[in-house]
């Protein structure tokens, strides 16, 4: 960058240079045009003290000479504080490149605005790729993380059956396909969830109740949501959309999952309706509800409120982050909400779609 910047400083400089040695052709010619033409022409009786002398091309000359200088020293300062900022960002820039994420450029003293903007954007940059590398490594530990448990109990039973330790039988082949089921449903979701982020994420989009949708997944959980002892109550107005159905009902079930998991033994609402433009699903519990960080963190992919919140509860991190793809997918969002009394809420919000009439009619 050294090299590049010492360049642009010599253009910018021979650019001044240009520009004076431009005006001052303007001005010399424009002058000796006057006096030896129209000067003589409106005044032909002049003297010869009255002609142009060499004292006068010498005061030419030394204003020219001044001017340079001066175009010069103008031209290397402004060059200076174009160049600062652009020194700046390349240094941080090469850093990074080397892996030190935490690179930041520093804002020369005096610098344009528009350098100003370059150093801002620029850090916001290297803050977001900062936030992404270290949520990447977050992701590849969590994923080792979560497959190795599964993973090392499939091991332990099969070398079991191998060394006679275990008697082969219905129980076992049970046990072992639902560790294969843990971790299929594991690799979906990951697969779910890198599609969503990458925006690549396959809709098939029809007309769509959310009401209906939602009762479907309370259906499908009732069993579920008894055993954890909630107390459900409902409040299911009609909110039509385009949206798929499928998608839509795998978030539906992971919001009511996660409060059967994180809020059991309290009550649960569940509703859906129009507000604006928007139609919505929303769940609230008035089980112990999130801290402010824990609000702010809940889309995380494998965060939990706590460290005990593991695997033992049945969760793997990545139930909202999913809520979350899905919604942003169908160009919506998914939101935590504080309810005005303890717990915690969790609403869907998605686009209202114009129905063609035949749709409507279908809906």
């Amino acid at each position: 960058m050294a090299g590049k910047g010492a360049n642009l400083r010599s253009q910018i400089t021979r650019a001044m240079i240009g520009l004076t040695l431009t005006a001052f052709a303007v001005v010399y010619f424009g002058m000796m045009a006057y006096f030896f033409v129209i000067y003589e022409w409106l005044y032909p009786d002049a003297t010869a003290d009255e002609s142009w002398r060499l004292g006068d091309t010498v005061m030419v000359g030394l204003v020219l000479g001044f001017g340079l200088m001066t175009a010069a020293l103008i031209g290397w300062r402004l060059a200076r504080r174009i160049i600062a900022p652009l020194e700046t960002v390349a240094a941080a820039a090469r850093r990074i490149a080397s892996g030190d994420f935490s690179a930041r450029a520093g804002l020369p003293p005096r610098s344009f605005g528009e350098g100003r903007d370059l150093v801002a954007d620029f850090n916001r940059m290297a803050e977001r790729l900062q936030q992404a590398e270290a949520e990447l490594a977050y992701s590849n530990s969590a994923i080792a993380h979560e497959l190795r448990t599964p993973l090392t109990i499939l091991r332990g039973r099969l070398q079991g059956l191998l060394d006679g330790v275990f008697a082969p039988g219905p129980q076992l082949y049970a046990r072992l396909i639902v560790h294969v089921d843990d971790l299929s449903a594991i690799v979906e979701e990951l697969r779910t969830l890198a599609l969503g982020t990458a925006g690549q994420l396959d809709l098939i989009c029809a007309p769509v109740d959310l009401a209906a949708e939602a009762e479907a997944a309370l259906d499908a959980l009732d069993a579920q949501l008894a055993g954890a002892g909630l107390v459900v109550t409902c409040s299911l107005a009609p909110a039509v959309t385009r949206a798929d159905r499928a998608r839509l009902r795998q978030a539906f079930v992971a919001v009511l999952e996660n409060a059967c998991r994180y809020a059991p033994q309290t009550r649960l609402r569940v509703e859906t309706g129009t507000a604006g433009d928007m139609v919505f699903f929303r769940c609230t519990d008035s089980g112990p509800g999130l801290s402010p960080e824990g609000r702010a963190r809940a889309f995380e992919r494998f965060w939990r409120a706590e460290d005990s919140r593991g695997r033992s509860l049945g969760g793997s991190g990545l139930g909202l982050p999913i809520v979350r793809a899905i919604a942003r997918a169908h160009g919506g969002e998914a939101l935590i909400l504080v309810p005005d009394s303890p717990g915690l809420a969790v609403e869907i919000r998605l686009p209202c779609r114009g129905l063609s009439l035949s749709e409507q009619d279908l809906s």
